[in-house]
């Protein structure tokens, strides 16, 4: 979730895409591969000021485990940052194989990677909050999705 996808990314640039010193600016300003970036609408915007916050509608790419699981073609999740994964990078990561799963309808953000899963069972990144629509007696399909593939994959193993 958020920093979590964001972490996801670098190491997927560095140790993946080959990327070396691939990171943040957020925590490192002067990377030679800024692959999480400030968003262009954050630039002067001073620390604790104004961040990318609210519900922002995103298409999710048909035939990724995203698509499966919200079964549809476009959401809309809640935000709280000010950095994301930098489009420069984008077809550099998609032809290492990370799957961009879902970008917003009106930047062209990143808010879903994930890994096919003959490479991974079940590993999803967001940019977005999901805990923010979920409740104790309706859960996010993600974190839904995520229990049941844990179960299963417990089950699995226990069988060996």
């Amino acid at each position: 979730i958020c920093l979590g996808m964001q972490c996801a990314v670098i190491e997927y640039a560095r140790n993946v895409v080959g990327l070396e010193g691939a990171n943040t600016i957020e925590l490192a300003s002067s990377t030679p591969h800024p692959v999480i970036s400030l968003m262009d609408d954050q630039e002067g915007v001073p620390l604790g000021g104004t961040m990318r916050l609210g519900a922002y509608g995103c298409d999710l790419e048909e035939g990724t485990l995203a698509y499966e699981l919200y079964g549809e073609a476009s959401i809309s999740e809640r935000h709280r940052h000010r950095y994301e994964a930098n489009v420069n990078y984008l077809d550099t990561l998609r032809e290492a194989g990370l799957v961009i799963s879902a970008l917003t309808q009106r930047e062209q953000l990143t808010e879903i990677v994930e890994l096919p899963s003959t490479v991974h069972p079940w590993y999803v990144g967001v940019q977005f909050h999901p805990e923010f629509k979920s409740t104790p007696w309706d859960g996010h399909p993600l974190f839904n999705a995520f229990i049941k593939a844990s179960l299963v994959n417990r089950a699995a193993r226990a069988s060996k």
